[in-house]
């Protein structure tokens, strides 16, 4: 193998809630990961902390497997995993190319503005609701989440970047997503597909497979 492919899958820390033979166990499968944490006073509680971290970590352990080559490793994923990518890529400077799609986890301050806590991002809302009903302390926890934003990690990125987007998305807007590409450095392009939204891109993957034939 001359180069490793670090996909960002869903399955982060059980949160698939599956057994090794498929069947449901005891756990949150689609909701609250977000939130989880954000009542504690250390930032560093806050779970997608952890998951981020455990990408670069994941990116370490392929790197130094002896069938890979670390100067030709890249990161790819859709949505949760979109975001992880970019978390990837921003805390592994090796990560050479990174290639997200229509990444989630960023600008949680605009989807809250635009009223799209819902679907993805619902439990932002359900956490207001049940533990800050009158919004006094929206700054503090817009701010906290501020730590697993991903976009504030954008910056850090040194990969060569190709960012696909469905301008139709409303699961995670296409104006969040651009918080975080308008603040990368680092040679970057994006794919844009006017009337997608947040589903399969036709043709997407096979541009993704084709960019990363260039580690």
């Amino acid at each position: 193998m001359n180069a490793g492919m670090v996909v960002a899958a869903l399955d982060c820390r059980g949160q698939a809630g599956l057994s090794e033979d498929i069947t449901p166990v005891r756990g949150n499968t689609h909701h609250g990961h977000i939130i989880r944490g954000l009542d504690d006073p250390d930032p560093k509680n806050l779970l997608f902390r952890s998951l981020f971290l455990d990408t670069a970590q994941l990116a370490r352990v392929v790197m130094g497997m002896p069938e890979v080559d670390p100067e030709r490793v890249g990161a790819a994923g859709g949505s949760q995993g979109g975001g992880l990518t970019l978390a990837c890529a921003a805390l592994e400077p090796r990560i050479k190319r990174a290639a997200p799609t229509f990444p989630f986890l960023c600008d949680y301050r605009r989807v809250w503005e635009m009223d799209l806590a819902k679907d993805a991002y619902a439990e932002l809302r359900t956490f207001f609701r049940h533990f800050d009903p009158c919004h006094e302390r929206e700054e503090a926890l817009f701010t906290r989440l501020g730590y697993i934003d991903c976009q504030h990690l954008a910056p850090r990125i040194r990969a060569s970047v190709m960012m696909g987007t469905g301008l139709m998305d409303t699961i995670c807007p296409p104006s969040s997503q651009f918080a975080a590409y308008n603040k990368m450095t680092c040679e970057k392009q994006t794919v844009i597909y006017p009337d997608f939204g947040h589903e399969g891109l036709p043709g997407h993957n096979d541009r993704v497979y084709q960019f990363m034939l260039g580690l």
